[in-house]
């Protein structure tokens, strides 16, 4: 291998070709310098490659997945440059590890590309408004990052992780993401350590060498016979690559870890990290009384930074997977496993394994015979202490999952044409294939966040600095501007103001100090400190829905950002676009007096898109609603402008940001999620700039709120003037 060669070796080519169906070919792959290169045999000298790619800070690498094909699974990965997306490379491998060294070998050239990029220094370019820009999106479009996303690093443990690539059209909406800690008293401990909130569970009993948890929370919204969510917590002695394998099949290797397992086989491949699954199971509760069960769910899996894994799934409906004679068709409301890594013992590799459930059995005993439910439970959860003495009595490691196809599981007696269509406001809903592929692209969760490792403090700096008293640092973030406060009377939007507590249907201003953000030593310590006040006041928000994308909003009539454009107020407006069946637009006004000049707020306003995509930061929170859905949300910031398409409006006095929620394999799936259960929820949501440099920091809130239990049935259909360009 040359000094120029970064790696090399064979991969698989997958494609698919015009008539539909996929293909493989071995060929030999090298990544040379910036170049990536394919050939059909290990190139000699002055061979020509069959394709290239030149790699640069532009290029991404995108996560397809598992794909099945004739009968082998693969792991898919995609290069392609942003600003080129029909110029790729798709390269496979049969083994997972095999596909992550190219990943992480192929993102260490495009940060190197970066780096070099980043020493030239941020160019902020004015943007000014013409009359013949109305239209959103000709006059500003950010470029679609939606595929990638990175963890932010709040503890800095990992300081090497740079990005995480999303995963397929990431997490479907019905899915809870259990696997979310959002406990801020825990927020600076190892995740993988935490094997539950102490908020919300309690050890119920040890078993087989595992801990049992069950869920404290009531919720009030699910049937009696669905159980609480418990789960199973152990240790078992194999890499989590090995454990993610061996947890993804549904052969007849199942059958000697799972007791739970009778059959179980693919409905339909949504994507490489989504699928949706038959599956019967094996209860041995008085079989001569009690029916059999079996599930059809959708199963999204995820590897995270940290090179743990996480296994969703839920149940849903599936025109080929109706209901089975001899089977009462149960209901998972949420489950998987959550497989991390432990720190090596004696040279052996070590991984916490946890497995949720919460299931309706259904049938006439699952809401009467409480031993019933909690019998088969734990029978499911005992699978943990199956995965830990397979590995313990079995040499046998790699083995390629397999799915078998089903053929067909569409049922006679139920036709799923008689299935009318559920309200779009249905709080647990089961939709269409074509609305959970489209509404699917998800998660908020798995963000673009901090990327801490942008600083670079030089030798001298670090060692001069002294480490200040945390009350100073908070008094620092806290300061009070002066206010010259704004008649917020003149505003209106749909959407009500209640500032009470335990009201519906409404938004009020939430607390800046509810929010973590970079202190003024950040880039030191990287401590983070409460907002404290925000730079900008909310005087509105609308709640708008259409049969099509509304754009540029501020341009309607009468909207608080034509009222304060009058009254000589600057407003940026925020308009979060959720695409469903129905599209729906949540707009929120932000209005000051005027922009300090050079500030990192104005510079954010009169920037380029490059650099307001690379600033523009949410940080998500639900203080109310269940612990799966809050799980699922979490709290950690998501850089905006890299996890979903930004339009930028700049007029004479606002500037506009729509967020197309829709294009984003981010942060579509929570979302998502949220519009399902939306009346059951109070979610919060503050927006800033990022800083990056001391100059720019402390961080401070642009603005934030608090919107409560939205009903979908609220939302009314804006009048909007026609575009002029």
């Amino acid at each position: 291998m040359s000094s120029k060669v970064v790696y090399e070796g064979w991969m698989v080519r997958y494609g698919r070709r015009k008539i539909g169906r996929s293909f493989i070919h071995m060929r030999y792959f090298v990544l040379e310098s910036r170049l990536l290169a394919y050939y059909k045999k290990k190139p000699q000298d002055n061979q020509v490659p069959i394709k290239t790619l030149l790699i640069d800070g532009n290029c991404r690498v995108e996560d397809r997945g598992l794909k099945t094909h004739h009968g082998h699974m693969v792991y898919v990965l995609s290069v392609y440059n942003k600003k080129e997306k029909y110029h790729r490379i798709t390269m496979a491998a049969f083994n997972i590890q095999e596909a992550l060294i190219w990943k992480e070998k192929i993102e260490l050239v495009i940060d190197q590309h970066q780096d070099s990029q980043a020493a030239n220094g941020n160019k902020y370019i004015s943007f000014e408004y013409k009359s013949g820009m109305d239209n959103g999106r000709t006059a500003s479009s950010s470029d679609r990052e939606s595929q990638f996303s990175a963890q932010e690093d709040e503890d800095d443990a990992n300081p090497n992780l740079m990005r995480r690539t999303t995963i397929g059209n990431g997490l479907p909406d019905s899915i809870y993401d259990w696997t979310r800690e959002v406990d801020s008293e825990l927020s600076n401990q190892n995740a993988n350590n935490q094997a539950f909130s102490r908020k919300h569970w309690r050890l119920l009993q040890c078993q087989n060498g595992l801990r049992i948890f069950e869920e404290l929370l009531e919720v009030d919204y699910l049937p009696r016979s669905c159980s609480r969510a418990m789960k199973a917590v152990g240790v078992v002695e194999a890499s989590c690559e090995e454990l993610f394998e061996l947890v993804m099949s549904m052969d007849g290797t199942r059958f000697e870890w799972d007791c739970s397992f009778q059959y179980g086989s693919l409905v339909e491949e949504v994507d490489g990290h989504t699928a949706i699954l038959y599956h019967r199971l094996q209860l041995d509760w008085f079989p001569m009384f009690v029916w059999p069960r079996d599930l059809c769910y959708v199963r999204y899996w995820r590897r995270n930074d940290d090179g743990s894994y996480v296994v969703l799934f839920r149940s849903r409906e599936h025109e080929n997977c109706g209901p089975q004679p001899g089977y009462v068709r149960a209901h998972v409301e949420s489950g998987g496993f959550n497989i991390s890594p432990l720190k090596p013992r004696n040279g052996k590799p070590r991984t916490q394994v946890q497995h949720l459930m919460q299931i309706d059995l259904k049938g006439w005993g699952a809401g009467y015979i409480s031993m019933f439910q909690q019998h088969c439970l734990l029978q499911m959860l005992n699978s943990v202490a199956g995965l830990r003495e397979w590995f313990a009595q079995t040499d046998e490691r790699g083995a390629p999952p397999r799915i078998p196809v089903m053929v067909n599981m569409a049922s006679a007696s139920v036709s799923s044409k008689k299935n009318p269509k559920l309200h779009e406001s249905s709080v647990h809903p089961t939709q269409s294939l074509d609305q959970m592929t489209s509404a699917g692209r998800n998660s908020m969760m798995d963000e673009y966040s901090d990327e801490d490792e942008e600083y670079q403090i030089a030798d001298s700096e670090q060692e001069a600095y002294q480490t200040k008293n945390e009350n100073d640092i908070k008094r620092t973030a806290l300061e009070e501007e002066p206010v010259h406060r704004i008649d917020l009377s003149c505003f209106s939007g749909n959407l009500r103001r209640d500032d009470r507590d335990n009201t519906r249907d409404c938004w009020r201003i939430s607390d800046g100090n509810n929010f973590r953000v970079r202190s003024k030593h950040f880039c030191y310590d990287k401590t983070k400190i409460p907002a404290g006040k925000h730079l900008m006041d909310l005087v509105a928000v609308d709640w708008f829905k259409d049969t099509k994308r509304m754009d540029h909003v501020a341009r309607r009539q009468g909207c608080a950002a034509q009222v304060a454009s009058e009254q000589g107020l600057f407003s940026v407006v925020f308009n979060l676009q959720v695409p469903a069946s129905m599209h729906y637009s949540m707009v929120f006004y932000f209005v000051t007096r005027e922009l300090v000049p050079g500030s990192l707020l104005q510079r954010f306003i009169d920037g380029d898109d490059e650099f307001r995509n690379s600033r523009l930061k949410l940080i998500p929170s639900v203080p109310k609603g269940s612990w799966i859905v809050r799980q699922s949300v979490g709290s950690t910031p998501c850089l905006l402008g890299k996890a979903v398409d930004c339009n930028y409006i700049r007029g004479p006095k606002y500037l506009e940001v729509d967020v197309d929620i829709g294009s984003s394999t981010v942060a579509n799936g929570v979302l998502g999620l949220v519009i399902g259960v939306i009346t059951t929820l109070v979610v919060d949501m503050a927006f800033l700039v990022q800083a990056n440099t001391t100059d720019e920091l402390p961080e401070r809130l642009i603005g934030a709120v608090r919107v409560s239990h939205i009903e979908l049935s609220s939302a009314i259909t804006p009048t909007l003037e026609p575009d002029t360009s």
